[in-house]
């Protein structure tokens, strides 16, 4: 076992992981012609209050959508996601909730999973009549899949859908034994850091809401909340992911799986154009546009 494993070590590195602000949005993918229509909020949860910030879209919203930021679930913030929120809410129509769940080792797991599961709770409830969508990239991603495993094991609330961007779907494997295709974000170090701190106990890592796509734990799973799912041609995570895909083709709950050629992990955020980035963006409001309509 690597030193990075050890929960001592991995703690401490991603508490400094932690205290480094979220790397920059490029100027140009701040979307500055999209206004703001923001208000803060704290949220109970069955782990203490979160904050969050919630955004209106310019019109009669039609929907809620539950949104939860990357960070290896022990960095980011929800303001790094600032940019996709105000153009999910002018672009899809809905209003956005932008969590700022905890972060491990301070929290580990289920507290993230079921922080964002219980924001859908209060968002059902603040807006009864609107359908609700979850969704997230990198860590975010794990999170919405598994608040929407939440939500199908516990009776709801009901979910429109789940969007899944290049998410890790597979914390039992180490990083280091996961294929890549030239990736350099994601290094096999990082992973045992940001694994190690999330879940220290191994054992725990086969657990369904940690690691969907690992083993059978993606089987039986008919009647959770439709997904779409975004991957990475170059990116570490992409097999676990596109596995996990699969798992929803089967339990007939996929919409739609796509791979953006010749990008690794983060691809929104650093080194894709701003054209590609506002395609995808585009591709996914359209999703949720789409999900919450009558």
């Amino acid at each position: 076992m690597s030193v990075l494993a050890v929960p001592l070590v991995a703690d401490t590195l991603a508490r400094l992981f932690g205290a480094i602000p979220a790397a920059g949005v490029r100027p140009h993918l701040r979307f500055p012609e999209i206004p703001g229509r923001t208000r803060e909020v704290r949220v109970p949860t069955r782990h203490g209050e979160v904050e969050a910030t919630v955004y209106a879209p310019p019109s009669t919203p039609g929907g809620v959508y539950v949104n939860a930021h990357g960070g290896g679930f022990v960095a980011g913030r929800r303001t790094g996601d600032d940019p996709w929120c105000r153009f999910l809410a002018e672009h899809a129509g809905v209003t956005v909730v932008n969590v700022e769940y905890a972060l491990a080792p301070r929290r580990r797991f289920p507290v993230p999973c079921e922080q964002v599961h219980d924001v859908l709770r209060w968002a059902a409830a603040e807006w009864p009549a609107a359908r609700l969508c979850v969704g997230g990239q990198s860590a975010g991603g794990s999170l919405a899949a598994a608040a929407a495993r939440l939500s199908l094991r516990d009776g709801g609330p009901d979910l429109a859908l789940q969007v899944l961007h290049y998410p890790p779907m597979d914390l039992v494997t180490a990083a280091r034994d996961k294929p890549a295709a030239r990736s350099v974000v994601i290094k096999p170090w990082m992973g045992e850091i940001f694994d190690t701190a999330y879940v220290p106990d191994a054992r725990r890592r086969t657990d369904p809401l940690v690691s969907p796509a690992w083993g059978t734990n993606g089987d039986g799973i008919e009647g959770i909340a439709p997904a779409v799912v975004v991957t990475a041609e170059l990116d570490r995570l992409r097999a676990e992911a596109v596995a996990y895909a699969g798992k929803l083709e089967a339990a007939g709950a996929l919409v739609e799986h796509r791979d953006v050629a010749g990008v690794d992990h983060g691809y929104n955020l650093i080194g894709a154009s701003a054209e590609l980035t506002r395609e995808l963006y585009e591709f996914l409001a359209g999703h949720v546009r789409r999900a919450v309509a009558p």
